[in-house]
């Protein structure tokens, strides 16, 4: 049996309307890498604290372990995961 791989904290900044941020966690769940989805157009302290951290409105952001990413970047992803 494979052993299941520990992975840093992840948390996906996202927005239900952003065609992105459903591809960066569909792409998450196909590599079965648990994640948090927090929803900054609900959670306004979220979104600002996402925009303190990167600078940036855009999303999806995605929170890896301290490292931030913004945009879908699957490079950067598997980089950061060690995929």
């Amino acid at each position: 049996m494979a052993e299941k791989k520990k992975y840093p904290r992840v948390i996906v900044f996202s927005t239900p309307t952003c065609s992105y941020c459903r591809k960066a966690k569909q792409y998450l769940r196909k590599k079965q890498v648990p994640f948090r989805d927090v929803d900054v157009s609900r959670d306004q302290s979220a979104a600002r604290d996402m925009v303190r951290r990167s600078g940036q409105q855009g999303v999806p952001q995605l929170r890896i372990g301290n490292k931030i990413i913004v945009g879908f970047d699957r490079p950067k992803i598997d980089r950061l995961l060690g995929l």
